[in-house]
């Protein structure tokens, strides 16, 4: 077993022992356990940033071998530049989601805490399958921990919630299934994704290809109109299920667009791009717009990830090196500043139980420390220079500026009404007199919340001063995608 293999498989093993350790008298072990658990779990992924070789788009700590031989199922997995960012970037919102947790969550403390190691390595193994059947055992998978994470810590609709998410995001992928298994046949009796980037495939076929790779990421990610399962899923999730559905498991579609769709359908994906381009826009202005007018901060956040996902996908439809690292960028960057104002909401929210903006106002005045950093995550997902929330968006719109300058006008409205809802909280919520006594009672952040949202404070401000790490793992495996994509493949 590699590195990879053991990234996947620590936490799901610590997630099944906290499943046998989950009565709640035990419920201190199980906390310990769980957070040793994801620890190790993200310290094995801290060779992958080490031994990564940026000066190569091919696959590195790639393990192969048999799965299921007679239909050539094969246990293969291998990270490149596109993909390497987004395993330690799982486990350490793992690590973040345990602590989170530490002392909110006094009911089946066992199971929420392995639910949510069992979900980080099945998504790890998503970003990190090579092999068409276990890409979608992964990828269908994760939709079972985060369903009864939803369905059992959820609020009073978390049934409804749950379900709707459930099957959206199921339904969305049998067509998926599908295309793998026609993929499959065509290329001879295999499931290589890489041997699928090379099949010479007609016109037509590439389009079927497309949209039904279409229907599966475009819910996961997810795109308007199939979004709506998204912000009942994040009001009725608790905290730390909002955290790892905004940080990692919207990525998932995302980066199927960039394992599937673009290398394995180029042409399909080059005529299409303008309706892609265009669902992009909308989500960009529309939901924005919604976002204005939502009166529940969890509701405010979460029509916020589907307008900067919607800057995503325009990145990687606009066919240059610089919109798609832009859009791998962002997806990144998303992932601390949403995690992080969805741990904001929830220190709220635990304080007072009200989501409602109106229940709040003259935060600051309370809890300094704690509006300070709830401020500058604010900010960045404004997209203020110097955080991270910039780098990824002024890259895909001057990416968008070389193709057309009308998108990227277009584009850049998101940082208008990006600043006008996330400025609109801030000023009812943290600014202003103490509004009531709710307010007036709140304690400042204790050890526990001060650590998990220093730590995330510093990622946002390291990714916006200094994001060159980043886009050196992933520059040489996105030039080599363009250039694939630039080459027709119709036989």
């Amino acid at each position: 077993m590699g590195l990879l293999s053991v990234a996947i498989w620590l936490p799901i093993a610590v997630g099944l022992l906290l499943f046998a350790l989950g009565r709640d008298d035990n419920a201190s072990a199980v906390r310990w356990v769980a957070l040793i658990g994801s620890v190790a779990g993200l310290l094995v992924t801290l060779p992958l940033i080490a031994g990564f070789d940026t000066g190569t788009a091919s696959m590195q700590f790639v393990e192969n071998m048999p799965w299921i031989e007679r239909f050539n199922v094969r246990y293969h997995l291998g990270v490149d530049g596109i993909s390497m960012w987004f395993v330690p970037l799982t486990a350490f919102m793992t690590v973040v989601v345990v602590l989170a947790g530490w002392q909110v969550i006094t009911d089946r403390v066992g199971l929420y805490m392995g639910a949510f190691l069992v979900l980080s390595g099945l998504m790890i193994g998503v970003f990190s399958a090579l092999d068409g059947v276990l890409f979608y055992a992964f990828f269908e998978g994760t939709l079972i921990p985060m369903y009864i994470i939803i369905g059992v810590w959820g609020g009073p609709k978390r049934v409804y919630a749950a379900f709707k998410f459930f099957l959206f995001t199921l339904a969305g992928s049998l067509l998926m299934l599908v295309a793998l298994v026609y993929l499959y046949f065509k290329s001879g009796g295999s499931f290589d994704i890489v041997t699928w980037h090379k099949l010479p495939l007609r016109g037509d076929v590439q389009t079927w290809l497309f949209f039904a790779f279409l229907a599966a990421f475009s819910v996961k990610v997810p795109m308007w109109p199939v979004h709506t399962w998204l912000p009942d899923a994040h009001v009725e999730a608790p905290t730390g299920g909002s955290v790892v559905l905004a940080a990692i498991m919207l990525k998932l579609g995302a980066y199927g667009f960039l394992r599937f769709s673009l290398p394995i359908v180029p042409d399909a994906s080059r005529e299409w791009a303008w309706f892609i381009i265009a669902l992009s826009l909308i989500a960009v202005v529309y939901i924005g717009l919604v976002a204005l007018v939502q009166n529940d901060m969890k509701k405010l956040v979460a029509y916020s990830s589907i307008a900067h996902m919607g800057f995503v996908t325009l990145g990687f439809f606009i066919f240059s090196d610089l919109g798609v690292s832009g859009g791998l960028v962002q997806m990144i960057s998303h992932g601390f500043i949403s995690g992080a104002m969805f741990l904001c909401i929830g220190v709220l929210y635990d304080r007072v139980h009200s989501r409602e903006i109106a229940a709040y106002g003259g935060v600051v005045n309370t809890m300094p420390k704690f509006a300070a950093l709830a401020v500058l995550f604010a900010m960045a997902n404004c997209g203020l220079p110097g955080t991270s929330g910039f780098v990824g968006e002024w890259m895909v719109i001057i990416g968008t500026v070389k193709t057309n300058f009308w998108l990227a006008a277009a584009a850049a409205t998101t940082l208008v009404f990006g600043a006008a809802y996330t400025l609109w909280m801030v000023k009812r919520v943290y600014f202003g007199d103490v509004a009531n006594s709710d307010v007036k009672a709140l304690a400042d952040l204790d050890a526990r919340e001060m650590l998990v949202l220093s730590a995330l404070a510093i990622a946002v401000l390291w990714m916006g001063v200094y994001p060159k790490p980043f886009t050196d793992v992933m520059n040489v495996s996105v030039g080599e995608l363009i250039k694939h994509v630039a080459q027709p493949k119709v036989p």
